[in-house]
């Protein structure tokens, strides 16, 4: 097959170069800078620049751009990709992109199919691209229910040949709703987290927790600004929820309450250990 890629960021250079290492398939990319092309191409990520000719060849064409730059790309381009390809996504947030671009597709005779890798870096760009980030991770997609089955069942094969071991399907909206609280609230808490007076202090203080808490605070802020507001309202259930938790931990610690706080940290002990498989 012939596989467009548009952006070869962390996400894009790493399908691409996934793509190259494990698959036969020829992949076409592009970039808005075009030394990442050129060096995609020098490094054999790709084949060749995605040009306008040879978008209309491509048999599945992966957007790997901000929700916004995703939408308007595949608006703008839509009536030149193949008649019945599969054009799919890599955002972070699924209800707005797949209610603009379902209506799209089908005025165009292509198929939509959201999909979400779950699997990145607290970096980006194409120098931290890897053929290797997407083994054992899952992938989310979120089709229409007008989308055939073989197509999805082709696509499924296509991701698992990347890497990834765990497809899941589901809703646009229930893919958002879970991702406020699996994804998005971590990033939240990570950057409030690193905003203490101390934080500067903790080499020689720090271990695992530490950096497990705070190692996505190094997110691109540009990027997560337009994923959080695209899923404000479950975003901020998320964290309202959140803050009557803390509250709770800390009016306990207050009132001098040691019998509530251990009752607080054996729910959640039991919580987690309930919930791990």
């Amino acid at each position: 097959m012939n596989i467009g890629i548009i952006g070869l960021g962390l996400i894009g250079g790493s399908l691409a170069k996934s793509i190259k290492q494990n698959t036969n398939h020829k992949v076409f990319g592009t970039d808005i800078q075009e030394s990442v092309v050129c060096l995609a191409k020098l490094i054999e990520a790709i084949d060749d620049d995605l040009c306008d000719d040879l978008l209309p060849q491509c048999d599945i064409v992966i957007a790997a751009l901000y929700p916004d730059d995703t939408i308007n790309y595949i608006q703008e381009h839509a009536h030149n990709f193949k008649k019945g390809c599969v054009v799919t996504d890599c955002c972070g947030v699924k209800q707005t992109v797949c209610d603009t671009l379902q209506d799209t597709a089908a005025q165009n005779d292509f198929v939509f199919i959201g999909s979400h890798p779950m699997a990145g870096l607290e970096f980006s760009g194409f120098k931290y691209s890897c053929s290797n980030l997407f083994n054992n991770a899952s992938m989310i997609m979120t089709p229409s229910v007008e989308t055939p089955l073989e197509l999805l069942e082709a696509m499924k094969e296509f991701w698992l040949s990347l890497g990834f071991t765990n497809i899941t399907l589901c809703s646009p909206a229930e893919h958002d709703r879970m991702i406020a609280y699996t994804s998005q609230l971590a990033h939240v808490v990570s950057s409030a987290y690193v905003k203490s007076s101390l934080a500067s202090k903790h080499k020689g203080f720090s271990a695992g927790s530490y950096h497990d808490m705070t190692r996505v605070a190094k997110l691109n802020e540009k990027m997560w600004t337009e994923l959080f507001f695209k899923n404000k309202e479950n975003l901020i259930n998320e964290l309202d929820s959140l803050i009557e938790q803390l509250v709770e931990y800390s009016d306990a610690l207050k009132s001098e309450n040691r019998g509530a706080v251990e009752k607080l940290l054996q729910d959640g002990r039991i919580i987690k250990e309930s919930i791990d498989f």
